[in-house]
């Protein structure tokens, strides 16, 4: 029995994915994502709801002023704001259909093109809300993205955001604003279009994803590389809340003049300098800063840039003495530094902004950080930060001591853990060997006479 192939007029040409949109769709993200990175680029007149349960009134207001900032920070214009108070979530809307309604009327009398929600929605939520709404609708992390987007200045931070970015789109895309087709199906002989935009557009973002954490992946190693390199030094890191004045301090340490403007989120990448002058035997990196919520998809990409914390020999935590929620923050800071695994390092708190408190009281902050040594000053002042410059290299080199020892030269490798596990201060050639004054912590002294009697 033969089969005979009759040509079917809608094979006659591969067919096109909803009519060759992919493009048209691919260039609408794309626009949609320049935005935050061109001045030229319109901005979104946005209605701010901060949606919670909590029953603070200053606690509420608290949580009002850090989304307002943020969206501020991504280069909106804010037109109105309001509060709204939770009390059971709805499964398709969050905040349910005739609410999300109520808020766009509000929102639409004053001009606003978009409502960005406080809260984490799900694809389907935002899909639902912008059909009931009839406008955009930005969720807390969408808005984050953006501040990261936009603050993001070296190679590794924007390879991590976009990452963070794409798997954020990847669930979202049908709903990015542009009707893509379904495929057919049933029994009648109808025939589906092939793969449909969303789908090919899906295997796109697929095929960047895994290009992007390549790349990551390479220079990830360039930084493992150039934190072995500093094995022989202490390092200490700024750690805190988002906007806790952590690169202040760290101009105010050691007179450099980073980039420290009141934003969320300005400082991105982690950036190390020496504390100490006279020798590179201390230094302090300032971090990116943290937030309340802050989304799963950018802690395992900024995984890498956090890293720095965990090799810390001590942490110092800063905190916005004059925040009305910083025992909340210090709470927030101490939960990401477990999920990080510096919960053993050594903690110095630094709570900062003294300038801005009408009374000052050492011991309510002493007591809520013990039994950690702390500091109340502000970054401006200069004879504050100098003393506090003195008592974190003391603290860091508490445990160092200073020893002569003789290598033979014949004592390569016992050399090679001299200059990875110590500092080295002097050296002075001799006929069968090398003196050398070194500066290391007790325990790697000791390590290091071992491997010298081996040797002998």
């Amino acid at each position: 029995m033969k089969f005979y192939s009759k040509p079917v007029p809608e094979h006659k040409e591969v067919p096109l994915a909803d009519n060759g949109r992919l493009e048209e769709i691919i260039d609408h993200w794309t626009k949609r994502e320049s935005a935050a990175t061109s001045a030229v680029s319109s901005v979104n007149r946005c209605y701010v709801v901060s949606v919670g349960r909590e029953r603070d009134s200053n606690i509420r207001k608290a949580q009002l002023s850090e989304i307002l900032n943020l969206v501020e920070a991504q280069g909106d214009i804010i037109v109105g704001s309001e509060i709204y108070h939770l009390t059971r979530p709805h499964p398709q809307t969050l905040i349910g259909k005739g609410t999300s309604r109520a808020i766009a009327e509000r929102a639409s009398a004053l001009g606003a093109t978009m409502i960005v929600l406080d809260a984490e929605l799900s694809p389907s939520q935002m899909r639902n809300l912008e059909d009931a709404a009839g406008m955009s609708i930005c969720d807390r992390e969408g808005v984050i993205l953006n501040v990261f987007l936009k603050h993001a200045k070296t190679r590794k931070a924007r390879v991590c955001v976009e990452i963070a970015q794409l798997e954020y789109l990847r669930p979202r895309i049908r709903g990015i604003g542009i009707n893509m087709d379904q495929q057919a199906g049933g029994i009648g002989g109808s025939r589906g279009p092939g793969e449909t935009a969303s789908e090919l557009l899906a295997r796109k973002l697929d095929g960047r994803l895994a290009d992007l954490k390549k790349s990551l992946r390479k220079i990830e190693q360039g930084g493992v590389v150039e934190r072995k390199g500093r094995d022989t030094c202490k390092r200490i890191v700024l750690v805190g809340y988002t906007n806790a004045g952590k690169t202040s301090l760290m101009n105010a340490l050691t007179d450099e003049v980073l980039s420290a403007k009141q934003m969320p989120f300005e400082t991105l990448d982690t950036t190390s300098r020496a504390l100490s002058r006279h020798g590179g035997d201390v230094t302090i990196s300032d971090t990116v800063g943290f937030i309340r919520r802050l989304p799963e998809g950018l802690m395992a990409s900024f995984e890498s840039t956090l890293a720095e914390i965990s090799d810390a020999s001590l942490i110092v935590i800063v905190v916005d003495a004059s925040d009305y929620e910083w025992q909340e923050h210090i709470a927030i800071t101490a939960q990401m530094l477990d999920k990080l695994g510096a919960e053993n390092t050594p903690r110095f708190y630094v709570f900062n902004k003294a300038d801005r408190l009408t009374s000052v009281s050492d011991q309510v902050f002493n007591d809520e950080c013990k039994p950690h040594p702390c500091e109340l000053l502000s970054s401006k002042d200069e004879i504050a930060t100098s003393k506090l410059k003195d008592r974190l290299l003391e603290y860091a080199r508490s445990e160092h001591s200073t020893t002569t020892l003789f290598v033979p030269y014949n004592a390569t490798e016992v050399l090679s853990l001299i200059y990875s596990k110590s500092r080295v201060l002097s050296t002075e050639s001799t006929i069968t060997g090398l003196k050398l004054r070194v500066s290391a912590e007790q325990s790697e002294i000791e390590k290091i006479k071992h491997k010298l009697k081996e040797v002998k």
